[in-house]
């Protein structure tokens, strides 16, 4: 590692005391205070699989049972830490011209008692499978992205169920909302707290909601949001399909493009853009509305975009927030799978919430000790620069360490093997006594 030989993950470990002292306040007693800690470090752990069990041995605890209060019982309040967090991001990302993106993601769960669970469509799994579903909101800027919210959406066939509502433990206040109504929510709440931003990024799901279009245009905020090639627009005074509009680009109107760069370089693609309102001309009061066009050049495959400025742009600056989009893909990649987003083994609504929101916090913890390194330390010729996934590594392998006492894992053994048989006698007892 002699060309690396600038990298010191122990200067991390001050970055994250700074992170959890910003939240400490929200703990009302040490206890959980600590456990929190705990929870975090083992979050950040290389533990192949990230649950209140395994966290718990890692932390050197006799039991889960703390941490299993910690996300179920204890007093601590997780959307003042959800605060906590992305005003932490918006410190180190800040940009006027940042861009929040929107999507959600689903997590394959078995059973159906686990809040939010049920046979439901979600893009994880490219169809219809039992799990749950929430929505996130990523903040995007020049320096780098994060996840700075989340709200966990309700199916029908939960909210219309009072009892399994209350099983769950979910709020009294809470009925059913759209996925574009959760994502107004987070970005409305977002903008409310000072978030620097000009632009939404979103895929079908939210460009094909009016409200969430409209509630934007309210707030001035400028959108590029994915339809479907059947999605109706009105241009020239006619309502057409997205792709009737074809017919209307001549050949030389198309642009080739970058929407950002990639794993193998720029995404290079062809581009072209409709004016959809009524007045062609110029409206710095009621802004620009527009249909951006992608066509990929090998496949010929279409995409398109409803967009709305307040101002006029450049074609480039649409583009660049429609490839924008895709940073959200990649926090859900190293969300779960260097920080445990979807490894809780919890059923309840405020367990879920807490889970998610110190996962949030683990992987801001990442997201700005790259961007540090990125910019206080380049990196020497020939290598990267530090990426989260090596950030997560190295600090789990050099600080992050596991207990190592031999005992501990002993009686780890034996605890789990008690409450395995405990279980097991209890679903016999449960199957006998049914009719």
């Amino acid at each position: 590692m002699a060309a690396g030989h600038s990298v010191d993950p122990a200067r991390w470990q001050p970055g994250l005391d700074e992170l959890l002292g910003r939240v400490a306040g929200r703990f009302g007693r040490v206890e959980p205070r600590r456990r929190a800690r705990a929870l975090v470090g083992g979050l950040l752990s290389d533990l192949p699989r990230k649950n209140c069990w395994t966290i718990a041995e890692h932390a050197g605890d006799p039991s889960p049972d703390g941490l299993q209060h910690l996300l179920g019982r204890a007093v601590w309040d997780e959307d003042k830490v959800r605060d906590d967090v992305r005003d932490y991001l918006v410190e180190h990302l800040g940009d006027p011209e940042a861009v929040l993106v929107i999507d959600e993601t689903g997590d394959l769960k078995k059973g159906t008692a686990t809040v939010g669970v049920q046979r439901q469509y979600t893009g994880t799994a490219g169809r219809v499978e039992n799990a749950q579903v929430a929505v996130y909101l990523v903040y995007a800027s020049q320096v780098g992205h994060a996840l700075i919210d989340r709200e966990l959406y309700l199916p029908l066939g939960w909210t219309d169920d009072p009892k399994r509502l209350r099983v769950a433990g979910v709020p009294e206040q809470v009925g059913f909302a759209t996925k574009p109504a959760l994502a107004a929510q987070m970005i409305g709440r977002a903008l409310d707290a000072g978030v620097p931003a000009a632009w939404v990024a979103g895929d079908e799901v939210y460009g094909a909601n009016p409200t969430l279009r409209a509630e934007l245009e309210a707030r001035r905020v400028g959108y590029v949001l994915a339809v479907a090639c059947d999605h109706p627009v009105r241009a020239g005074g006619a309502d057409l399909r997205a792709d009737a509009l074809l017919s209307r680009i001549p050949a030389r109107a198309w642009q080739q493009v970058s929407c950002g760069s990639g794993a193998k370089g720029h995404r290079y693609y062809d581009w072209a853009f409709i004016r959809l309102d009524h007045d062609p001309g110029p409206s710095q009061q009621h802004g620009q509305h527009w249909l951006v066009i992608r066509r990929n050049q090998r496949t010929g495959e279409l995409a398109f975009y409803r967009c709305w400025m307040p101002r006029p742009v450049p074609l480039a600056v649409l583009v660049r927030v429609a490839g924008t989009r895709w940073t959200v893909e990649e926090r859900f990649q190293t969300g779960k799978g260097l920080c445990g987003l979807d490894q809780h083994q919890v059923r309840r609504w405020r367990s879920w919430y807490r889970w998610v929101t110190l996962a949030m916090l683990a992987h801001a913890f990442l997201v700005v000790a790259a961007v540090t390194e990125r910019s206080c330390r380049p990196p020497p010729a020939g290598l990267i620069p530090l990426t989260c996934n090596e950030i997560q590594h190295l600090f789990a392998a050099l600080v992050a360490r596991p207990v190592e006492d031999l005992s501990h894992r002993l009686r780890w053994s034996a605890w789990r093997r008690r409450h395995q048989a405990r279980a097991r006698t209890c679903h016999y007892r449960r199957h006998a006594a049914q009719p």
